[in-house]
């Protein structure tokens, strides 16, 4: 199980790192406190495998702090800058199937990430993550960020 979101494609070789990677080190941050450093206070997350935003900082570690387990594999094979926006696209696989999606952060003036979209496919991979989800973070995250089974 990919529990630590590491790529499990090979480095690059040259200067540029592997998709993902700044995002990647992100998530990995020890602390609450370093994770929080790298966004807005009002961040917000908005998700395919949830009905609602999340939002702020701890909420989020919250999400991500529970997806990270929830994925056999992962990987993010594409990644593009343009202006205040990264777009990242992963595959990988969640239940021994299949799912891929895109996750695209937005920056503020200073460098901040203020937004995540993150995007699941196909469509019955995000209704199986979304209530394994909701499963994992039973009490942890509003319950309306869920759609009802």
């Amino acid at each position: 199980m990919a529990d630590d979101l590491s790529s499990t494609r090979p480095a690059q070789s040259g200067r540029n790192p592997p998709p993902g990677h700044h995002w990647l080190e992100i998530l990995k941050r020890a602390s609450q406190e370093a994770f929080a450093t790298a966004f807005t206070r009002d961040v917000v997350l908005d998700a395919s495998v949830t009905s609602a935003a999340i939002l702020g900082a701890v909420a989020i570690r919250g999400f991500f702090d529970a997806t990270r387990s929830m994925y056999d594999e992962i990987a993010f094979v594409h990644e593009t800058r343009s202006g205040a926006r990264t777009h990242l696209e992963w595959e990988g696989k969640f239940a021994g199937r299949e799912i891929a999606g895109a996750t695209i952060l937005v920056h503020n003036a200073e460098g901040a990430i203020a937004s995540i979209r993150l995007y699941h496919r196909p469509y019955e991979q995000v209704i199986a993550f979304s209530t394994e989800l909701d499963r994992r973070l039973a009490g942890g995250i509003d319950p309306r960020s869920f759609a009802d089974r």
